[in-house]
């Protein structure tokens, strides 16, 4: 039996982006998943859209904020609800590839493994990211920037369990945290060198709150709380 996956995808007035992403998810080639998506208090019809995707696949579980949380609380809640082993994200403006899943999860058959993430295709563009920095240790790249792509990333729970989930005192920079606290109790990161995602960099938590997440991410390197 394929272990399970449960993936998680918190979103907040996504009815642009927000079913094509999902069904990035439950169209992939690796099928034995659930989806946990939070409406994390949309003021549009991103509930509606969500609601219609519940009814259609049991796959997906869903969850509603009644007001905004914001990301790091609407993680941790949707990692509290999983039935999987295995915990993978994917943000609601992005794109997984299909064959995303069944990749991470032969990586992290391995016993030495604890984290599994991928480069990441730009929307709209040939280019690559991360370009170079994947080339370096990745605890010499975390000193100065978060070297993983977050929507990428699949963890084992036990993993998640033991650092305490998502530290909730960073509201923004709460991925870079979560790595900075693994990469330091000595977990094992694999890194697909391949992409396996297509990342929007528009109009975006990153792009839209470019201060916020500045500080928050001083915050992890100077290991200090916020």
């Amino acid at each position: 039996m394929k272990k399970l996956v449960s993936v998680i995808m918190p979103v907040f007035n996504g009815e642009e982006t927000v079913l094509d992403s999902a069904n990035s998810i439950l169209t992939q080639t690796y099928e034995n998943l659930e989806l946990l998506i939070l409406d994390d208090g949309s003021t549009d019809n991103t509930y509606k859209i969500l609601q219609k995707l519940n009814e259609k696949d049991k796959r997906v579980k869903l969850f509603l904020n009644n007001k905004n949380k914001g990301l790091t609380k609407s993680l941790n809640l949707l990692i509290k609800n999983c039935n999987g082993d295995l915990i993978a994200r994917q943000d609601a403006d992005d794109i997984s590839f299909s064959n995303r899943i069944s990749k991470q999860v032969n990586c992290l058959k391995k016993d030495f493994y604890d984290i599994c993430v991928s480069r990441a295709k730009i929307m709209d563009s040939n280019k690559f990211i991360p370009k170079y920095s994947y080339y370096f240790p990745n605890k010499l790249i975390m000193k100065y920037k978060n070297p993983f792509i977050h929507g990428t990333a699949m963890f084992k729970y036990h993993v998640l369990k033991e650092l305490n989930f998502y530290n909730e005192n960073f509201y923004y920079a709460q991925d870079y945290k979560l790595f900075f606290d693994a990469l330091d109790k000595g977990y094992k990161f694999k890194y697909i060198k391949e992409p396996l995602y297509y990342l929007n960099v528009k109009d975006n938590i990153s792009s839209n709150y470019l201060n916020e997440q500045n500080f928050y991410a001083d915050c992890v390197r100077n290991n200090k709380i916020p």
